[in-house]
């Protein structure tokens, strides 16, 4: 009999993700504190043009770019004369499974059926499950999806139970779990049991799928209107997003456009808490996930996450629960386009961002997704009330997340808020150090550093001397 005990467990589970993704990382490790980033993603990718076959064999990609003339003009009018960019967005609400998420389960799933796997496992509360459900169906494997859903009291938050239902839609089991490690030991056990494929979010094969997003909407930008966009805003949660469209968008040539990350502020509130869990509006696309998987990538379900987001990322902004719920509705209403979420926190980062910009340039929010029962403002807002959340017009930036929701009394008060970035930087440096227990680093680490930082050798070293680190 196996030992199933959590420890027992925890033990075994890099043999366990080894046999699940069938890839072993020790081969682009170094001998120092880093890895060989591009070479894992050459040797167990697609190439471009591999992935655009994959995606458009089971109708993944290939999403159109509207431009979002209303909300233009809505900016605007709360902008400095001759301010307010052209705001386009990129609908990849019309991907199978309603997300961006259908270009990385499409390789994922495609991968596992190539290596001869009866079946496909994700962990995922977010739109990632219903992609790889959805793919999975489409290739003839089954899929189980493992969620993160209750608090301990039972309540689960619309959102995901709406992400379970669409699941179940397309054949897949789900698997739903309180909040805290239940998570990852139950996956780890699911694995081990059925034999299936780790249909990670963080593999090179999944984060690879997202380069054709990128590519894409470059490609598209220049047809419509014969230049690059000069600003690409991505919500960013666990990274794989940003690093894919980024990605992208450098294959593609377009070298000048700013990437800019952008995550719902939920600052003080703790994703892992039972108390917390149900105190916050969104699932995703938060600085909960957004910060930590930025600064330390491999915190992930695979040894070396293929998402790693400060490599690309130009800027990194904040906006406020309050604003993205208006930015829903103003999406609806205004433009006529009914969308959930997750695409609407940097369409709201967006719209504040193309009111510094001038009236000639281009600024494109590069995903949407679809909206259900339980991704609508309203249920979101009613179990916000249940929770003790208080719900008010206001500024915005007034909000305490976890006690109140404030949606903007004006569109003018919709302001993305800049995150220090240097200071993000050298946390990637200082948790690469750490959790690597290294007192010192040798020439090769320095270069790792310089790559995962987007810095040089100067801002590394220094960073390394205030650790104290020799090197």
């Amino acid at each position: 009999m196996r030992d199933n005990s959590y420890q027992a467990v925890m033990s075994r589970r890099n043999e366990i993700m080894k046999k699940a993704i069938g890839i072993d990382y020790a081969t682009f490790e170094n001998q120092g504190i880093g890895f060989d980033y591009e070479k894992m993603m050459r040797e167990t990718g697609y190439t471009l043009e591999e992935m655009q076959k994959i995606q458009g064999e089971t109708g993944v990609g290939n999403t159109p770019i509207f431009e979002l003339k209303n909300l233009t003009a809505l900016a605007r009018k709360c902008s400095e004369k001759g301010k307010g960019a052209r705001i386009f967005i990129k609908d990849e609400g019309g991907n199978p499974s309603g997300s961006f998420k259908a270009r990385r389960a499409a390789n994922a799933v495609y991968h596992a059926k190539k290596l001869g796997y009866k079946g496909v496992i994700a962990a995922t509360s977010g739109n990632y499950g219903a992609a790889v459900a959805s793919q999975a169906a489409m290739q003839g494997l089954k899929c189980i999806i493992v969620q993160e859903t209750f608090d301990s009291k039972g309540k689960g938050q619309p959102e995901i139970v709406e992400k379970a239902r669409k699941c179940e839609a397309y054949g897949a089991e789900v698997v739903q779990l309180t909040v805290g490690p239940e998570l990852f030991y139950q996956f780890l056990i699911l694995l081990e049991e059925t034999g299936y494929f780790n249909a990670s979010l963080y593999t090179p094969f999944g984060i690879a799928g997202v380069e054709t997003l990128g590519y894409e909407l470059a490609l598209q930008m220049r047809e419509r209107v014969g230049k690059d966009p000069d600003v690409v805003v991505c919500t960013n949660a666990g990274g794989g997003n940003l690093t894919g469209t980024a990605r992208g968008l450098k294959k593609a040539g377009a070298t000048d456009t700013l990437v800019v990350g952008a995550s719902v502020d939920l600052s003080g509130l703790h994703m892992a808490s039972d108390g917390q869990f149900n105190k916050k509006s969104f699932t995703t696309g938060h600085t909960g996930f957004g910060l930590p998987f930025a600064t330390y990538p491999d915190r992930s379900d695979v040894p070396r996450s293929a998402a790693r987001p400060m490599r690309y990322l130009d800027r990194y902004v904040t906006v406020t629960q309050g604003e993205v719920f208006y930015m829903t509705e103003a999406l609806a209403q205004i433009e006529g386009l009914e969308r959930g979420p997750a695409g609407n926190t940097s369409l709201a980062a967006a719209f504040s961002i193309a009111r510094e910009l001038g009236e000639d340039q281009i600024i494109i929010v590069q995903e949407t997704e679809y909206t259900g029962a339980g991704k609508h403002i309203q249920p979101q807002l009613s179990f916000a009330r249940e929770n003790g959340i208080e719900i008010k017009f206001g500024n915005p930036k007034d909000q305490t997340p976890g006690v109140n929701i404030i949606l903007p009394e004006h569109p003018n008060l919709i302001q993305a808020i800049d995150l220090d970035i240097v200071k993000i930087k050298k946390s990637v440096v200082k948790n690469a150090v750490h959790n690597n227990q290294v007192d010192s680093v040798s020439e090769e680490d320095i270069q790792f550093l310089i790559d995962e930082t987007n810095t040089d050798r100067a801002f590394v070293t220094e960073t390394l001397s205030e650790l104290g680190i020799k090197y």
